[in-house]
């Protein structure tokens, strides 16, 4: 079952890759982003994609931790 969920993450993340090359090509124009009236410099969208992705998928491995449920048995209480 390891080499199961190894590969379905691998598939995912190639996925993803390929999602995002695939708009950063399509999309080179530079854009910036207005966050609470301050705004950010002219970067190229697929950078852009690219970083809130990668912001995205560490976020969720650090909080992943914290937010799942215990497994404790009422034995334990």
């Amino acid at each position: 079952m390891n080499s199961l969920a190894n590969l379905s993450a691998i598939v995912i993340v190639a996925l993803w890759m390929l999602a995002i090359a695939l708009i950063s090509i399509q999309n080179a124009q530079p854009v910036s982003i207005e966050f609470f009236g301050t705004r950010s410099i002219a970067i190229p969208f697929g950078l852009l994609l690219t970083c809130t992705t990668v912001i995205g998928m560490i976020g969720t491995v650090l909080l992943q931790p914290i937010l799942r449920p215990s497994h404790r048995s009422a034995d334990e209480e």
